[in-house]
């Protein structure tokens, strides 16, 4: 399953480096969200995989909040991430 980072977590002022919001096509409710929570995303940089983990549904559309175990690039924002 693929889905497409849209953007980090963040707050008024202050953004957090190492979690994204990934936006998956299939999912379209919260509740379809949360049964994916555990699983592991990958993130191809050209070099290396970055890894990181689903912690929880972010909204009531779908998305997911993505942790991983790096910081992520601001470069990494509309690509895709592999989900298994």
């Amino acid at each position: 399953m693929n889905g497409t980072i849209s953007n980090f977590r963040r707050a008024r002022h202050h953004t957090y480096d190492n979690q994204m919001i990934v936006v998956v096509e299939s999912v379209k409710t919260k509740e379809d969200a949360e049964k994916l929570v555990g699983k592991t995303v990958l993130f191809n940089t050209g070099k290396r995989d970055i890894k990181g983990e689903i912690r929880s549904a972010h909204g009531n559309k779908g998305a997911l909040r993505v942790l991983f175990e790096t910081g992520m690039p601001g470069q990494a924002i509309a690509q895709t991430v592999k989900i298994e």
